[in-house]
């Protein structure tokens, strides 16, 4: 067939003005008072908190790889595997608290923690009574400024983390000559020596050998640095060089002395020792001191214009490429208000749709300053952390967390930045082949609910200290090889797919081997927990294990599934293919409980809390495909009552989880509703976590405490509102909110790998344009009539919308109007 190619035009779409100054700006009156109002930067290496103080500027330092410990063999508790039968034998007899009993003996060690850097702290003498403060972050460029007048002296920071300069950038700069006095140090919470010498600052340190969670209250010392029965820890090097104009700069005390200068450019570098997940740091590692150097090297002979300039590029590279603008019926613009007001009157009810696009926008701001190091994905708080003990050890949670921080990533047209969870991925099917066969004597790959950069792949619980609820948890190979297969489905890559297909075909063999037939000949997993709820039975008992969860049982589908076409797409592997087949058709199914909700367990338990932050039985609805309103009516009735019964109130990543769910129910009002719970104001003042999670100040997601993978979760959940795509087709708009009467969208992907513009009045669709990168068959779905008038096609009704299929070109874009 011919294909006519028409592009839609920019003006095509409906009227909009063009963003407010402020449209991508955070900003505050005030400096930050606390580590969640002050403002990130990041090249996805280096990372940076910015607290805008005046007379003692505060900027706390990360590095993506400065991590406690080493490599671990993941054979650390020999005698797991005789405890393995034992369990299963106690879950069939109906044993519950025995067969939890059992599995604490098969925990190893705790993960390791991601660690703080450095505090680099600029103090400027003369400043005493300040006027006209004014800090903000411009997510667009990367940038965050912070500007004040004392002393009838106008003054101006400027702070970027620099992805082709592999430093991070402070220019400090007034509008009188020679006015600039400063002290500048540098220190680390870890163990280091420092000194200021040759004009530099220059800290040297080591992090620990091992680092408990900062919940763990067992019999070890919390930090150990010196542990002759492992690698000793990982070596770092952080790197402050001025250059000034003007003035003098001297080094006493342990600090540089800038005294009478007009501009000051601090070019600060850092790196460890790294070397990879199976290289100990120590021994093995990497020349840090090497490593920091070289980049000031460069830049040395680069003027504060160029860096800047080249850094802003880079930002706007993948920031721009994608644009939302949404209206509705208050159109006033409060970006001139500081953010935190803004959150304030919006807590309260107010209308503030630029203030929702710019925290869809800070999420894919966010994604790309934190995770663009190979084999070191974002993290629980992606690359910004304070503290030797964070939460949850900053750590690489796999039942949920880590691949939340993913979700928006291929959508949001940010492709590049999966890179370094694939390479994360793939270390994991390495030291999980171990752990599959120490643990379970079984093939394939398995990974348990925490890791860290050294692809830790064992249950944790420091060897009988964890609760099964999440420390025996078995499903995170399945569930990080959905991520393999998205990424294909989205670029199209035949040759990613064939380098990554063993990895998802080992998880396949792990789940074959690891599902046990039940007493009606149903293969089910076992034992088996719903992270990280707990199930009430008998008289009053309650337990979190069992057998066949329904979040087990829909990964498991979901990874036959994946694998399956995986396997067709290469032309690889039918045998095996025939074996998923075969086993998939014996899975226990999804089934409807009581009070018609999709059961959490193998059997319809009551839950001890029935609002639970996690909703994992609805796993098969997002971030899966096998329940949907089109294809399951049934089943996606009962995960609808299933989220009417769990509440619509929860922690920070657990509201952006459901604005997900309930957006591939298509209400678009429910989805919206939970969105504005994502901005609900708060602050570490408040009083102890409540549950009720929301954002803080500089934008941040509060579990609380702070977790990253809400503000990536809140991002995918506006794009779900937009634009789906898992069902093989473009949905434009399936989940439209009435707040949302007006606006557009340019540069959302689906998968196929079509880039989608979208533009709407009044709910309804107005224009779009598809962009095919690679050609090939594309299905739009939407839920009025619509035409390609340069193809003179028009749709037609189906059971839930209109359709409308035709064949693209690559490289070729179709305008979409209502027809």
């Amino acid at each position: 067939m011919k294909i006519a190619v028409v592009s839609l035009l920019a003006a095509a779409l409906v009227p909009l003005k063009a963003p407010a100054q402020g449209a991508y700006t955070l900003h505050y009156d005030k400096p930050a008072s606390t580590w969640t109002e002050a403002l990130p930067v990041g090249n996805g290496r280096l990372g940076a908190m910015v607290f805008g103080n005046t007379a003692d500027e505060l900027l706390q330092l990360n590095e993506a790889t400065l991590w406690s410990g080493g490599p671990v063999s993941p054979n650390v508790n020999p005698g797991a595997y005789a405890q393995l039968a034992p369990a299963r034998a106690a879950l069939k007899a109906g044993d519950y608290a025995g067969a939890a009993g059992i599995l604490t003996k098969m925990q190893g060690r705790y993960s390791e923690s991601y660690l703080p850097l450095a505090d680099l702290r600029i103090h400027q003498q003369g400043v005493g009574q300040v006027a006209s403060y004014y800090r903000d972050l411009d997510i667009r460029d990367g940038i965050a400024t912070t500007r004040f007048s004392a002393g009838g002296v106008n003054y101006r920071r400027e702070v970027f983390a620099s992805a082709p300069g592999q430093v991070i950038v402070v220019r400090i700069s007034a509008d009188r000559p020679r006015a600039l006095s400063l002290d500048i140090g540098a220190s680390s919470q870890l163990r280091f020596a420092g000194q200021a010498q040759d004009g530099a600052i220059v800290l040297r340190g080591k992090a620990p050998a091992r680092v408990d969670p900062n919940y763990y209250k067992g019999p070890s010392e919390p930090v150990v640095y010196d542990d002759p029965a492992g690698c000793r820890g990982m070596r770092f090097e952080t790197v402050v060089q001025p250059r000034i104009q003007d003035g003098t700069l001297e080094a006493a005390d342990g600090k540089l002395q800038i005294r009478g200068a007009s501009e000051v450019v601090l070019l600060v570098s850092a790196a460890t020792s790294f070397a990879g997940f199976d290289k100990c740091p120590d021994s093995a590692g990497r020349d840090e001191h090497a490593l920091a150097t070289a980049p000031l090297r460069t830049a040395a002979g680069k003027s504060y214009a160029a860096l800047r300039a080249e850094h802003v590029a880079d930002v706007r590279s993948y920031f721009d490429r994608v644009d939302l603008r949404l209206g509705g019926t208050d159109g006033a613009d409060r970006s001139a208000l500081p953010t935190d007001r803004r959150l304030e009157d919006y807590a309260r009810g107010g209308r503030d749709p630029q203030l929702e696009a710019l925290y869809f926008q800070f999420g894919r701001y966010l994604l790309t300053a934190s995770s663009r190091t190979k084999d070191a994905p974002a993290n629980l708080q992606g690359i910004w952390n304070k503290d030797v003990r964070p939460p949850w050890s900053s750590n690489y949670t796999t039942n949920i967390n880590l691949q939340m921080n993913y979700w928006p990533v291929e959508a949001a047209n940010l492709s590049e930045m999966f890179t370094p969870l694939d390479g994360l991925v793939r270390h994991l099917a390495v030291t999980g082949a171990e752990t599959a066969q120490s643990y379970y004597r079984l093939p394939g790959w398995v990974v348990h609910h925490n890791s860290d950069i050294w692809a830790a792949s064992n249950p944790v619980g420091d060897l009988g200290h964890g609760d099964p609820k999440w420390a025996n948890w078995y499903m995170g190979s399945a569930w990080l090889s959905r991520h393999l297969w998205e990424h294909y489905q989205f670029s199209g890559d035949k040759e990613y797919l064939r380098s990554t297909y063993p990895v998802m075909k080992g998880a396949a063999e792990f789940m074959l081997g690891w599902l046990q037939e039940d007493a009606q000949g149903r293969l089910v997993t076992m034992p088996s927990t719903s992270p990280e709820n707990v199930f009430r039975y008998g008289d009053g008992k309650e337990n979190s294990v069992t057998m066949g969860s329904t979040m087990d049982m829909g990964i498991v589908r979901d990874l036959f599934t994946n694998v399956t076409a995986a396997g067709a797409a290469l032309g690889v592997d039918a045998d095996f293919r025939a074996r998923i087949a075969a086993a998939r058709a014996r899975l226990l199914p999804f089934q409807v409980g009581a009070r018609g909700q999709l059961q959490e367990w193998n059997l319809d338990f009551d839950e001890v809390e029935p609002h639970h932050r996690h909703v994992s039985q609805l796993y098969a609805l997002h971030p899966a495909r096998e329940i949907s309103p089109l294809a399951t009516p049934d089943l996606a009735r009962a995960a609808r009552r299933t989220l009417e019964l769990r509440g619509d109130d929860g922690t920070g990543w657990s509201l952006a989880w459901k604005v997900n769910f309930w957006a591939r129910l298509l209400d678009g009002d429910h989805a919206y509703a939970l969105f504005r719970n994502l901005l609900r104001l708060t602050k570490d003042s408040d009083p102890a976590w409540s549950g009720h999670g929301g954002a803080y100040p500089n934008l941040f997601d509060a579990h609380p405490p702070f977790q990253i993978d809400g503000n990536f979760a809140g991002t995918a959940g506006v794009i779900e509102m937009l634009l789906q795509s898992q069902n093989g087709e473009l949905h434009l708009l399936p989940a439209m909110p009435a707040a949302w009467a007006s606006g557009s969208v340019r540069g959302l992907v689906g998968r196929g790998n079509f880039v989608v513009d979208i533009a709407w009045q009044g709910g309804r669709l107005a224009s779009g344009e598809v962009l095919s990168r690679l050609g090939g068959q594309c299905t739009i779905r939407s839920a009025t009539p619509i035409a390609i008038p340069a193809l003179k096609l028009r749709s037609q009704k189906s059971a839930l919308g209109y359709t409308l299929t035709f064949d693209t070109r690559k490289g070729a874009r179709y305008r979409v109007v209502p027809g």
